[in-house]
């Protein structure tokens, strides 16, 4: 078993931390919340008082933060790479920009370290369950070192390609996501309007052309999937402040590289007047009250 360094323990990174407990790890964290670092401690991490406290000695350094402006600090002001052990695997798991990603990479190689970015799909509940899905971009090496960590939090580890990937993988399939969440809304709300049962045309649709994962997984109306936030009045697995987080990073993405994607800006555009008038913490699957 490894020591650990679990950096940031919102609501994926509190369940990642605890995953790494269950899997035997010595983990000792750090979070500017004191009640988030109250669960981890509960849950058996020690806490350290600063991040690269928490990265003295360790094997792994996990950190899952809200933007490339906090990875940006934690890696290259924070001095947890003087503080891990020679040899240390970094595994940043935060949605972030891809060059920010790209940069600490090169950091961490630079100083003799191994890294990935290794950002998650799944949200909250699989994140709980230890069932989430890592996009992974950084060297062979890295990922083969990355791998074991990963695997106790997740069900699917992709190897994305080189440094960033991982990111690129993460905004393309979220832009994606935003984009069919929206279409399957509409859909919902059409059928209503004319008259179709929400069940009879989920019972269509989800074995025809129209299937996708926003409507068999993630039924933004009551009823046809039990499990989906429709059914818990839109209590997040994954806001839509998170959403519209991915969404810019897609535009953003999409600029540096020259390229329009018109549907994507449009998504960008619903989900940032959704989140303007107050709905940053419902579901994203919630879209469906601005129609």
């Amino acid at each position: 078993m490894a020591n650990v360094a679990f950096i940031g323990l919102g609501n994926m990174g509190g369940p990642m931390a605890q995953n790494q407990i269950k899997a035997g790890h010595t983990v000792r964290v750090f979070d500017l919340s004191q009640p988030a670092l109250d669960a981890a401690k509960a849950a058996g991490a020690s806490v350290g008082a600063t991040a690269a406290d928490a990265a003295k000695d360790a094997d792994c350094v996990i950190t899952m933060l809200p933007a490339g402006a906090h990875v940006r600090q934690t890696y290259l002001s924070g001095g947890i790479f003087d503080a891990a052990k020679k040899g240390a695997i970094f595994i940043d798991c935060s949605t972030i920009d891809v060059p920010a990603a790209r940069e600490v990479i090169k950091a961490a190689e630079d100083k003799g370290f191994l890294m990935v970015d290794a950002p998650v799909s799944g949200g909250i509940a699989a994140a709980a369950a230890g069932t989430l899905t890592f996009m992974v971009g950084g060297t062979g090496k890295s990922f083969a070192a990355a791998k074991p960590f990963l695997e106790s939090m997740g069900k699917v580890i992709v190897h994305a390609g080189p440094a960033g990937n991982g990111q690129v993988a993460k905004v393309c399939n979220n832009m994606l996501l935003g984009i069919s969440m929206i279409g399957t809304c509409e859909a919902f709300k059409l059928a209503e309007r004319l008259g179709l049962d929400a069940q009879v045309l989920f019972d269509i649709s989800s074995k025809a052309s129209g299937q996708c994962w926003s409507m068999t997984s993630y039924c933004p109306v009551p009823g046809p999937v039990p499990t989906s936030p429709a059914n818990r009045d839109y209590k997040p697995g994954f806001a839509a402040a998170m959403m519209l987080k991915d969404l810019k990073l897609s535009q953003d993405a999409a600029g540096a590289a020259n390229m329009t994607t018109p549907i994507g800006k449009a998504a960008t555009e619903f989900y940032e007047k959704f989140v303007k008038d107050g709905n940053g913490n419902v579901d994203f699957s919630g879209i469906i009250r601005a129609l």
